[in-house]
């Protein structure tokens, strides 16, 4: 009955009515929210079996002011950043990063929830290397169709590792505490950077088509009147276009080519405007404008800089 009235209460206070979001911003009202014990202020392992029960069938769009780390081991629901959908699958990872805006929407028949999730606060890794180098684990800003999905072994390594911080929280906290704990997370962090390389890898199939269906963006983008209207394809419109977060697409396409994504925009640029050139009924400028520059010389700079020579130089040189 206390669980029932601590998780009534939350919601009457963290539910914004205005834009239909709950904003959870503390480890500790997230734990409230589901229904477990809260054993450190800035870090838990949340054992999604041991949850509270909630309304089958309901759909809640969420802010966590927190990293989140689930490990969903049944289907138990869908979950939605933006217009995109996921289904949980067996041995699913997913990451959320604090501010980030997503749906979850509930089977309508309940289901007994299964997995674990680690949930931590910033403070706790400030001033560490972890928070030095958080930005680098991009998977944080994937979108939830670019979850990791784990084979057998690699689940039984984060499940390990869930299972070293949570002996490490059950111990009475003392100077080393922290340390350990920052480690852990580390440790599961760098081994779903190694996991997200091998799904790079068996996935090359559908890798190689991202891969085309960036070539015929770029190819359509600069045969409309895109660049007139818009000026050069940022490296977002091409990710939001072919239905991918900017730093998936960016880690995809660089793992698959050696290349981000905007050197093959600037590659791109370059090879056109070479042929364009030949044209010498037109300007540098007007080229340079036709390509969606805003400012020739900016042109002039990249042109020299991947091809060795300024376009005037180029054009006379052919």
């Amino acid at each position: 009955m206390k669980s029932d009235n601590i998780q009534t209460l939350y919601l009457q206070k963290k539910f914004r009515a205005m834009d239909d979001i709950f904003e959870i911003s503390s480890v500790s009202d997230y734990n409230a929210w589901v229904g477990v014990e809260t054993f450190h202020p800035l870090i838990s392992i949340v054992d999604f079996s041991k949850t509270k029960p909630h309304n089958s069938g309901s759909m809640e769009k969420m802010s966590l002011g927190f990293y989140f780390v689930a490990l969903k081991e049944v289907k138990c629901g869908d979950i939605r950043y933006g217009r995109n959908y996921y289904d949980y699958q067996e041995g699913t990872l997913i990451f959320i990063a604090p501010g980030q805006i997503y749906t979850v929407i509930r089977n309508p028949e309940p289901i007994e929830p299964k997995g674990k999730a680690l949930i931590f606060h910033p403070d706790l890794i400030r001033g560490t290397t972890l928070g030095h180098n958080i930005k680098k684990y991009t998977f944080f800003s994937y979108d939830s169709h670019e979850a990791l999905h784990l084979s057998e072994k690699e689940r039984l390594v984060v499940i390990d590792c869930f299972s070293q911080i949570e002996t490490e929280l059950e111990h009475p906290i003392d100077k080393h505490s922290r340390t350990l704990i920052v480690s852990y997370i580390e440790l599961l962090l760098n081994y779903s950077m190694r996991f997200y390389d091998r799904q790079f890898i068996t996935r090359a199939n559908i890798n190689h088509d991202i891969l085309a269906g960036f070539e015929k963006l770029l190819d359509d983008y600069f045969l409309s009147e895109k660049p007139h209207n818009t000026g050069l394809p940022s490296v977002r419109y091409c990710a939001e276009s072919l239905h991918l977060s900017t730093n998936y697409f960016g880690d995809l396409i660089k793992k698959e080519t050696g290349k981000s994504p905007l050197e093959h925009i600037q590659l791109k640029l370059i090879d056109l405007a070479k042929e364009r050139i030949f044209d010498t009924s037109k300007s540098i400028s007007e080229i340079a404008y036709d390509l969606g520059f805003k400012h020739p010389q900016h042109f002039t700079r990249l042109f020299k800089q991947i091809a060795g020579l300024t376009p005037i130089e180029y054009r006379s040189m052919n």
